[in-house]
């Protein structure tokens, strides 16, 4: 059975390898954010599932919200270098916000619903 969105397989699987990895190498329970949305996109690319993809969206745009309020308490200790900017949370949560909007964008889309 293949996948119906290979773009978003790809990532899903990129995020999940990426989080059992930091898990497992550093003992951290940092590896498991990119873990839960690796298997959340993972799962999105098998299915079109209107209602799955507006959780998910949603659940991007709390956790963006909580990367950027991380991001502002850590923004007095910042340098104004490219490393330091897209390595913040800040950076990282802004980024999730607007992913999370463009997933609920893309739950009421007609591609979901099949009807293209």
């Amino acid at each position: 059975m293949k996948p119906k969105s290979m773009v978003t397989f790809i990532l899903g699987t990129f995020l999940l390898l990426m989080g059992l990895w930091v898990v497992i190498a550093y003992s951290s329970f940092g590896g498991l954010v990119p873990l839960l949305i690796g298997g959340s996109l993972v799962y999105l690319s098998w299915g079109r599932s209107r209602t799955a993809t507006l959780v998910f969206g949603h659940a991007i745009i709390v956790a963006g919200c909580f990367l950027v309020t991380w991001g502002i308490y850590l923004l007095p200790y910042s340098q104004p270098t490219m490393a330091q900017v897209l390595g913040r949370p800040l950076f990282w949560g802004f980024i999730s916000i607007f992913g999370g909007i463009c997933a609920n964008y893309h739950g009421f889309c007609a591609c979901v619903r099949k009807k293209i």
